[in-house]
């Protein structure tokens, strides 16, 4: 498998590469993480299961729209397949190190350019990827509304249901979104799509950097609102990404109903005690 990746990056990049060196790093919760180098040169890898490889794929496409851009550092994508039974995905080695406010703003004015700036007709994406594991459905679609009730949340509470999950009033709340969302021009906006603090830091040298993303076009907040799900971003990113993409009013009321998405994609990947919290989200945005 190694000879077989070693090769690939020597055709990619056309310079001989053999890992002399490979020691295991974090990949996430679902992926194993390697530092693989020749003593000179050294770049991340992440394998999984070989059945696993479009969502590698996925994840190289939406770093490299990420980095057309110009805006926010990225990973960059050096190549993915499959090797023996496991798929992977080879990316540039970005040593990371612990930022400062001044990291965290730039972050938030760089994250605004992206959103800002990337241009797209309708919502979703060229093809579907995962948020986490679970499938994530990009089928293009002109309406907001329309994309979030059926492939965000309708999704995700089908899933749901199949895994016993309870949510009595799944129906009042999506025949609620249209209201919810209404009286708002909502551009289709390049996001993240699982962009919370694990998926984002800084570079040894101060540089904002974010990674696995589950990338598509969208309304902006649905990034904003997930950063304040699990103990929110530094004060800095939020001064940042304000001063060049203000929040439209009513985001505060709209950050719950984005982030219920993740809640219930959580009690999908994970079960427990997030069907409990998704329904008094549920109760919190229908008061």
């Amino acid at each position: 498998m190694w000879t077989q990746i070693d090769t690939h990056i020597s055709q990619v990049t056309g310079e001989k590469f053999q890992s002399h060196q490979r020691r295991s790093v974090g990949g996430g919760c679902i992926n194993q993480g390697y530092a693989v180098s020749n003593g000179e040169i050294t770049y991340f890898l992440k394998l999984n299961q070989a059945s696993q490889v479009a969502m590698f794929e996925a994840e190289a496409l939406g770093l490299e729209q990420m980095l057309a851009t110009a805006s926010i550092r990225v990973p960059k994508p050096i190549c993915w397949g499959t090797a023996d039974n496991s798929s992977y995905i080879v990316l540039e080695w970005l040593e990371l190190g612990s930022g400062n406010s001044n990291s965290w703003q730039e972050m938030g004015r760089k994250l605004a350019v992206m959103h800002k700036n990337s241009i797209s007709q309708d919502f979703g994406w060229k093809i579907n990827n995962t948020i986490g594991s679970t499938p994530q459905i990009n089928t293009w679609t002109a309406d907001w509304v329309e994309f979030y009730v059926k492939h965000r949340l309708g999704y995700q509470f089908q899933l749901a249901r199949r895994r016993g999950g309870n949510f009595p009033k799944e129906n009042k709340l999506l025949a609620a979104i249209p209201e919810l969302l209404a009286n708002r021009q909502v551009q289709p906006s390049l996001v993240h799509g699982d962009f919370w603090g694990g998926n984002a830091g800084c570079t040894a040298s101060g540089e904002p950097v974010i990674f696995d993303p589950a990338t598509y076009f969208a309304d902006r907040e649905v990034d904003i609102a997930m950063t304040e799900l699990f103990g929110g971003f530094p004060a800095a990113f939020y001064k940042g990404y304000n001063e060049v993409f203000l929040l439209d009013a009513g985001y505060e009321q709209r950050k719950t109903l984005y982030n219920l998405y993740h809640i219930l994609n959580h009690f999908n990947l994970f079960g427990g005690g997030y069907s409990s919290q998704a329904n008094r989200m549920i109760d919190q945005i229908l008061h």
